[in-house]
């Protein structure tokens, strides 16, 4: 009896023992479920949040990101049919923001590169907004359209953006005159008189009627001339970015630490998220500058306006918005080198880099982009590289000088304003 009641307690000892295990394996798998879950809901959650926190630091985060609406509203009033001036408006005004964002994401860009890729990526990204609308009218054959806006970006950014930076810095600190590096400013000079160089001997060869071979000698003159000058403008960023960076980096480096919190030193995307925007932001100008491209000749009949105005004074002010903004905030900090560096610099771009890109893409094309923009076009910038020049040879800024650049605009723009441009009409 005693044998059979040790077996009956050891039966049912062994049956509590597995009822335990089976109950701790139970929980043991619903703990691990529950960890799993919690896991994946952080990795998911936090996606989320990233997601989250880089929309708004790319769309939220900038008062001009309000005119981001007019960019369907532009595509809705196409589809409708509307006059093309407001088209021309919507569009216009819906990729003002994406310029400005545009420079934004090279910025965040440049945190991760090295300062040759950064110079890189300024080189193209820093004027995106014109090339891109420069290649959709030479595409469609606007010829003159290209040429006048590509102008138009490099007398606004001298003229308009760096005489209100003049005017501002000046302003805010009456009681001196600012200075900038002298040295930087006189090679910029240089390069946009030899740009001055390159467009005048075509347009010389055209008006004395010397051409070797009618119709070819200066088309061929043009597209020499454009592969010379993208020799020079890369030799350029070789100059600024590896024999003498302490001539263009330190100076300005050592101002945005001087003046500059450590918040502004840190990135605010990563570099996945920078690469992604670039590209939808990229992608975006492109679709709108189809409509702005199309809309330009109906809308200067709508408005009255000759397209060479619209092409000249208007379009140049979308893609100089973060430019203007960017060099009157630091002119009103008193870093004037970064002031010049984004007006001045911004015009080298254009005058080295982008027309004579712009010309090559043509001849890729079959189209015959040339680098005579006519008497007219090029006696204007010939006389504003010779201005800017007198203003920057004393190294000083004040806001006297602001003044005289930015009257100098307003005259160059009357002048557009009542010019005819008589070779629009052969563009086909």
């Amino acid at each position: 009896m005693v044998d059979m009641a040790y077996v009956e307690n050891e039966c049912e000892d062994e049956r509590l023992v597995r009822t335990v295990a089976n109950k701790a394996h139970k929980l043991k798998s619903t703990v691990d479920a529950s960890l799993d879950d919690v896991h994946h809901c952080s990795i998911f959650g936090g996606l989320r949040c990233s997601v989250w926190r880089s929309i708004a630091v790319v769309l939220l985060h900038n008062k001009i990101n309000l005119l981001l609406p007019f960019g369907p509203a532009a595509a809705i009033a196409a589809a409708c049919n509307v006059k093309h001036g407001w088209v021309f408006l919507f569009s216009l005004l819906g990729i003002t923001p994406l310029a400005e964002r545009l420079g934004f994401l090279t910025e965040q860009l440049s945190f991760y590169t090295g300062p040759t890729v950064g110079g890189l990526l300024n080189a193209t990204f820093g004027n995106a907004t014109e090339m891109i609308i420069s290649i959709y009218a030479l595409r469609n054959g606007m010829i003159r359209v290209v040429q006048q806006s590509l102008l138009g970006s490099i007398l606004s950014n001298m003229l308009l953006v760096l005489g209100t930076a003049f005017l501002t810095g000046g302003i805010v600190h009456n009681k001196k005159d600012q200075t900038f590096n002298k040295a930087t400013a006189v090679v910029n000079s240089g390069l946009l008189l030899m740009a001055v160089m390159g467009l005048l001997f075509p347009a010389v060869l055209h008006f004395t009627h010397t051409e070797l071979h009618t119709g070819q000698s200066e088309l061929a003159l043009s597209r020499f001339t454009s592969c010379v000058m993208l020799v020079a403008y890369a030799s350029y960023l070789v100059f600024q970015l590896k024999s003498h960076p302490d001539l263009y980096g330190c100076g300005t480096e050592g101002e945005r630490n001087d003046g500059g919190s450590e918040e502004d030193d840190l990135p605010e995307l990563t570099l996945w998220e920078a690469m992604l925007w670039l590209a939808i932001v990229t992608a975006f100008v492109s679709f709108l500058s189809s409509y702005l491209v199309n809309a330009i000749e109906g809308a200067s009949e709508n408005w009255k306006v000759s397209v060479s105005f619209m092409s000249v004074i208007i379009l140049p002010l979308v893609g100089n918005a973060a430019e203007h903004a960017s060099a009157v905030m630091f002119a009103m900090k008193d870093k004037l080198d970064i002031s010049l560096g984004v007006a001045i610099g911004s015009s080298t771009q254009i005058s080295m880099f982008m027309i004579p890109f712009c010309v090559v893409v043509g001849w890729i094309m079959g189209k015959p982009m040339d680098l005579n923009f006519q008497l007219f076009e090029t006696a204007t910038l010939f006389i504003t590289v010779l201005v800017v020049a007198f203003m920057l040879q004393e190294g000083t800024s004040n806001y006297f000088k602001g003044l005289m650049l930015m009257l100098c605009y307003l005259i160059v723009s009357a002048s557009f304003f009542v010019h005819i441009d008589h070779k629009m009409g052969d563009d086909v």
